[in-house]
């Protein structure tokens, strides 16, 4: 299916093409390019005109570029503008006004790709839905998503994140939201903010890019909600609150965590119901009661989502489970291993080892007669003067019977402050706790990695998975646990 033909997408850039070619989709790196795709040559730590000529080579529909490579044929189809960041953005810009559904951002300081992710799985059973197969959330991430967005969709899910002060109001009105979802908000990029209220302040200016009579669904229970509250009034957006406190429009009731699933009871604007997630995690099911009142708001039917939701599974790096099978055919049994390797700050943090504390290890299956928890924690970036202060206090959410082994200097104020049943070892980052990590587990054990993404304890993952066979963990249905 053509999504852009070179007419479009000139008319759109205000660019020039000499060449006739029309694109089934948009991409940035050669490396997951499929033949078809609209080459864009971004800039960032390289010069993506270096890489037009493999693009090319590989199948690429065309390539937008603010100059022609030397090493590109001159008959090469080429799609020349001033800037290709801005020509990238004017793409998006078109899409979004030729697409004719409903469209959902989503922020916030935790949730934001799962919560991406669940409203795929919860609007998929009512349209066809257009979302980032990645966490495509920043200056680039937001336009490539919108440039990736076919007319013909029903719903698009579009996540937005920050660093820093100011990032997301642009997006946000670049996307121009029905619906705009605050997960929550908490103690990230302390580095960049003053305090929590500036980081809620930041989150709240997604409402600024909502259409008229457009919906902010934001999270009740939190410190900062009646800063989101009033920036949503002030946008002229229509409110729905979700939460366990106050009188929200939804209300979580009850929720019973099991090893491996959620069940939630909830009400909806005085309406009782119930659903479940094949993951386990209060937190989720505070994130999956926001994504049904977005649901609702995009004019969704909740009881469908809420049955969808049910199949719903963590993304990579964000929960995704493995299990780790020793020795031929499983022969010397398994590790579980649970993926949260792609982003780390204290409120994600509690919340990963809240579940993990409800883990179950296996006993008796290796040299070690019980099975064990044995966290693999790295630093978690950008949280400014009390980053070691924050680290440490992770200490009292350490479940019992949990070995927590710590990688990289902030990470060694926690390692400093776990009492000494759960102080395993220190080390100075990823490569060499990766390095360690075949002496670090047995059959039985269930293994959690943890950190930002630049602590790079995704090496860890990849460790673990090397020391057998890994597949990813099928959903157990269990009987949930108060």
């Amino acid at each position: 299916m053509t999504l852009w033909t070179r007419d479009a997408a000139v008319a759109a850039t205000g660019g020039a093409s000499d060449r006739d070619w029309s694109a089934t989709g948009v991409s940035i790196d050669t490396r997951t390019l499929a033949p078809g795709d609209l080459f864009v040559a971004l800039s960032a730590a390289r010069d993506g005109h270096d890489f037009v000529a493999d693009a090319l080579a590989r199948g690429a529909a065309a390539a937008l570029v603010s100059r022609r490579p030397e090493n590109v044929p001159a008959d090469a189809p080429l799609l020349l503008v001033p800037d290709v960041l801005q020509a990238l953005r004017a793409l998006a810009r078109a899409a979004r006004t030729r697409f004719a559904g409903r469209l959902v951002a989503v922020t916030g300081s935790v949730g934001k790709t799962g919560s991406k992710e669940m409203l795929r799985t919860a609007l998929g059973a009512q349209g066809k839905v257009h979302a980032a197969d990645r966490s495509f959330n920043n200056h680039w991430g937001v336009p490539l998503t919108l440039a990736r967005m076919p007319a013909g969709s029903d719903f698009a899910v579009v996540e937005i994140g920050m660093n820093a002060p100011g990032e997301i109001a642009p997006l946000a009105e670049l996307a121009r939201p029905h619906v705009a979802l605050v997960t929550t908000v908490a103690a990230v990029h302390l580095a960049a903010f003053e305090d929590v209220r500036g980081i809620a302040r930041e989150k709240a200016a997604i409402f600024a890019g909502l259409e008229p009579g457009g919906t902010a669904v934001v999270n009740r229970d939190i410190e900062t909600y009646p800063i989101l509250l009033a920036s949503a009034r002030r946008a002229g957006a229509r409110p729905v609150r979700f939460g366990a406190t106050g009188r929200p429009e939804f209300r979580l009731a009850e929720v019973k965590v099991g090893t491996a699933s959620t069940c939630v009871e909830a009400i909806a604007h005085g309406r009782p119901f119930f659903f479940r997630l094949a993951a386990p995690g209060r937190h989720l099911a505070m994130n999956a009661l926001g994504i049904l009142a977005a649901v609702e708001a995009l004019g969704g039917d909740i009881a469908r989502a809420a049955i969808a939701l049910a199949a719903w599974q963590a993304p990579e790096g964000r929960g995704a489970r493995w299990t780790v099978r020793l020795g031929p055919g499983g022969l010397d049994g398994a590790i579980t291993l649970i993926d949260e390797s792609y982003n780390a700050n204290p409120a994600a943090m509690r919340a990963a080892l809240e579940v993990f504390a409800r883990q179950q290890p296996e006993h008796g299956q290796g040299r070690v007669s019980r099975g064990r928890r044995v966290a693999f924690l790295g630093d978690m970036l950008e949280l400014g003067p009390r980053e070691r202060e924050l680290h440490a206090g992770l200490a009292p959410a350490i479940g019992p019977e949990t070995i927590v082994h710590c990688a990289g200097p902030r990470m060694r104020a926690l390692h400093d402050a776990l009492p000494p049943a759960a102080r395993g070892e220190w080390f100075e980052d990823a490569a060499a706790m990766a390095a360690r990590a075949r002496r670090l587990l047995d059959a039985g054990d269930i293994a959690m990695v943890k950190g930002s993404y630049g602590s790079r304890v995704g090496q860890v993952v990849e460790a673990i998975k090397r020391l057998g066979e890994a597949r990813p963990a099928e959903a157990i249905p269990d009987g949930p646990e108060e």
